[in-house]
């Protein structure tokens, strides 16, 4: 049996929390002796800056236990490096254990052993790390029909990632099919658990990835950080694959404006010690700046580490063109074509055929060779500088280490590279209420509107609900109608309100009909119900009809009889009496009309003392301005005055 890689074996022993085992996952194991030292010593001299400095970020969901009621609580637990964990959502179940089987290194003996009954919560299997890859036990509690599973630590430190393991053949065949989350808990939490359990205790938890990734606004900004190179076996198949199956996705969010997008690609530095080595000349460019592994892992032959950096730098380069003209969303076709139409094993990888791709989607080839620069230049290269600069961790995200990583909102995406599992990751990073259609497809979530209405107000007559569907759940919000916005707390109540709120179901106000008439206590300019005139009542579950004649409130006077009609009332006259209803009076149509002339009268002659009083005034102010002048100008024969324009032009005036 042949010996494990390093990788191997800190994928059994999980020891991946400082980010060591991450970085030489990207070691090349070569055959021949010769070539192994001398790239052991390139990659650990050009990383050991890098090492000094790393920092591994464990990303982390909620345990809540919710029986026994003494181990009721929330706990950490972090996120396996594969599987599918549920961004944006829950699960909830009933851990199971198996003593014969607990570390779970071998298949269980039934497939369904797991199974949870009709009706029943799924199950969640509990297992012990150690002796084998945590994939592997994940991948044998999964074909026994588990929902999830929990590994409990064997030491007491803090929590891990578990990570895949890279280069086992046989591990390639199970671990693209785990379709289960997975989670690590500490080893004193683990051991309560298990100690309930042999008590015969039944144990129910909820995992919980809601908060797993933030979710600050409407865009989700998310990286990429993969690699060009597609012979490096089933990890660059399984990248390819992503970015294939990933471009329709992905070119529908940014169309959109939902996401922005930003590839990066890993590359480091070539030693002082061998800037001039054959090795360092073929791996590098830019005098050793930036390198990356050969893609054979054989120095003397195939494509070199520096092809690799080329089409990188070139990948980067169409992406920024493409994002000046606002089409960023071009670099996930030109990947997608450039794999297909320029593999390595053709022996198409190559300058000459990635520039016809990039011809063949309309993209300025100069621009993209000038933003490469000359890789020759014994100077740095602006791009891959920030590159280098962009691997190093900061706030809550960590160094990225992993070919290929998925980062999501700032956070490091943890699990499989697949379409549904990442597309799940950057749903859960919108803001409630603001995701894109994609996201809340029934393959994509579960609508919790479409049970019992999520417990939010409803309106089945007029088919109105306050519940929003997303993807992280529900919320209950008050909707628009007709273009009338509802107001209340979305739960019980819901009314409309402002304008026009009058034609939605009368804004919930009372209405009532009678006689022919029809009367409503819903008032637009008020925006509230009110009962009308005529009516009394809260005006909304009624309004009575006002008898004014019982209430004596109105036709009181002595030639007065009085009917109540719906909503007002009659009052009639005596003989040829006229009712004035202003003022609650019975007069004859003779008074009235006399009352009418008199007051025609009136008018006129007030208006007609206005119009004379009007004249007398200006009248007065144009003759005494008339005699201040003449005054003036008589004055002005005997003394100087100040405004001796003003008196002459009076002169003047008067000898006209």
């Amino acid at each position: 049996m042949a010996p494990l890689t390093f990788k191997q074996q800190q994928a059994k022993r999980g020891s991946d929390r400082n980010g060591v085992v991450s970085i030489f996952h990207l070691l090349p194991i070569v055959s021949q002796m010769r070539s192994f030292i001398f790239a052991l010593a390139f990659y650990c001299l050009a990383l050991a800056p890098f090492l000094v400095s790393a920092r591994f970020v464990v990303e982390k969901n909620s345990l809540t236990v919710i029986s026994p009621d003494y181990l009721r609580g929330s706990f950490d637990s972090a996120i396996g490096n594969f599987g599918i964990p549920q961004y944006g959502g829950t699960l909830a179940g009933t851990v199971s254990y198996s003593k014969d089987n607990e570390k779970a290194c071998k298949e269980f003996n039934s497939s369904d052993l797991f199974r949870s009954r009709p009706g029943g919560m799924p199950t969640f299997v509990m297992v012990m790390r150690g002796d084998c890859y945590f994939a592997l036990k994940v991948w044998n509690a999964q074909k026994a029909s588990a929902a999830a599973v929990l590994v409990v630590d064997d030491r007491v430190e803090p929590l891990i990632t578990m990570d895949s393991p890279g280069e086992d053949a046989a591990a390639a065949q199970y671990l693209n099919n785990i379709s289960i989350p997975s989670a690590l808990v500490q080893k004193d939490f683990g051991d309560r658990l298990k100690e309930a359990l042999d008590g015969n205790k039944m144990v129910s938890i909820k995992l919980d990835w809601r908060e797993a990734l933030p979710h600050p606004d409407a865009r989700v900004e998310y990286e990429i950080w993969s690699n060009s190179n597609d012979e490096c076996g089933t990890k660059c198949d399984v990248q390819t694959d992503f970015v294939k199956n990933f471009r329709g996705a992905a070119q529908l969010l940014e169309k959109g404006g939902y996401t922005m997008f930003t590839p990066h690609y890993i590359t480091w530095y070539c030693p002082k010690a061998f800037i001039n080595s054959k090795q360092c000349k073929t791996q590098c460019i830019n005098h050793g700046r930036y390198c990356a592994p050969d893609p054979e892992q054989d120095f003397n032959r195939g494509y070199d580490g520096k092809d690799v950096v080329l089409e990188n730098l070139r990948q980067l380069c169409v992406h920024k063109v493409a994002d000046k003209l606002n089409k960023s969303w071009i670099w996930w076709d030109y990947v997608t074509d450039f794999h297909i139409r320029c593999p390595m094993k053709e022996k198409k990888y190559n300058q000459e055929c990635a520039e016809e791709v990039i011809k063949s989607l309309g993209v300025d080839l100069q621009k993209v060779r000038d933003c490469m620069g000359d890789p020759n230049a014994d100077a740095d290269n602006e791009v891959l500088k920030a590159e280098q600069e962009a691997q190093v961790g900061k706030g809550t995200r960590g160094d990225v280490t992993i070919l290929p990583t998925v980062v999501v909102n700032d956070r490091q995406y943890r699990g499989k590279l697949d379409r549904g599992a990442v597309l799940k990751a950057i749903c859960s990073g919108f803001q409630e209420t603001t995701e894109p259609p994609v996201c809340l497809r029934p393959d994509m979530e579960t609508n919790e509107c479409l049970t019992n209405n999520g417990g939010c107000w409803e309106d089945k007559e007029l088919n109105a609900t306050a519940c929003k569907d997303t993807f992280r759940g529900r919320v209950c919000e008050c909707p628009m109608v007709h273009g009338v916005q509802f107001q209340g707390d979305g739960y019980k109540s819901c009314r409309a309100m402002g304008s026009g709120w009058c034609q939605i179901q009368n804004g919930g106000c009372w209405q009532g009909s009678a006689d022919g008439k029809t009367f409503t206590a819903c008032s637009e300019s008020k925006s509230k119900c009110e009962c009308p005139p005529g009516f009394e009542g809260d005006g909304v579950h009624s309004c009575e009809d006002i008898d004014e004649c019982k209430m004596k409130s109105k036709c009181q006077c002595p030639e007065c009889s009085c009917s109540n009609t719906y909503g007002s009332y009659e009052c009639k006259c005596q003989g040829d009496l006229l009712y004035i209803r202003e003022h609650d009076v019975c007069l004859s149509k003779k008074s009235e009309q006399s009352k009418a002339g008199y007051v025609a009268v009136m008018v006129i002659l007030i208006g007609l003392c206005a119009a004379g009083i009007g004249a007398y005034i200006v009248y007065k102010y144009r003759l005494r301005s008339y005699m201040d002048s003449e005054v003036r100008a008589i004055m002005a024969q005997y003394m100087p005055l100040d405004s001796q324009d003003e008196v002459q032009r009076h002169t003047e005036e008067g000898t006209r």
